[in-house]
């Protein structure tokens, strides 16, 4: 895992049953990081953008959402083992990241977040003079 992300994962306890409903799942997430930043792809699938929640407080970002699973018309659910769908993600992020300038983007159930590098944490070339 990338230096500048660090996960905590939300995982409930088979006998915390009574507290299930409060329970949200953890979605895999892959963490790319390049010279300029890193990247965040979430699989967040039947999640639509109403009911997607990003937040960057301070040094954490926290993603949030709900997706829920429409039965067609004259269909009815016999068992469901996920109806509504929770998801709950909370990240640490490095001080070099520019939590002002994150971008994100909802497409086909995969949620993609940019955090660029800070102006001072990226790389930069150092011109030698000759005395």
């Amino acid at each position: 895992m990338s230096r500048d992300v660090q996960t905590t994962r939300g995982d409930v306890a088979p006998n915390e049953r009574s507290r299930y409903a409060d329970a949200a799942l953890t979605p895999p997430v892959d963490v790319i990081e390049d010279a300029n930043g890193i990247t965040l792809y979430a699989d967040l699938p039947g999640v639509s953008r109403d009911k997607l929640d990003l937040k960057v407080e301070s040094d954490t970002l926290t993603i949030e959402a709900e997706s829920g699973i429409a039965l067609p018309e004259g269909l009815r659910s016999h068992h469901t083992e996920v109806g509504l769908a929770r998801y709950r993600r909370v990240f640490t992020l490095s001080k070099e990241l520019d939590t002002e300038k994150v971008s994100a983007e909802l497409a086909q159930g995969v949620l993609t977040l940019r955090i660029p590098k800070a102006r001072h944490a990226q790389p930069r070339r150092i011109e030698v003079k000759v005395a």
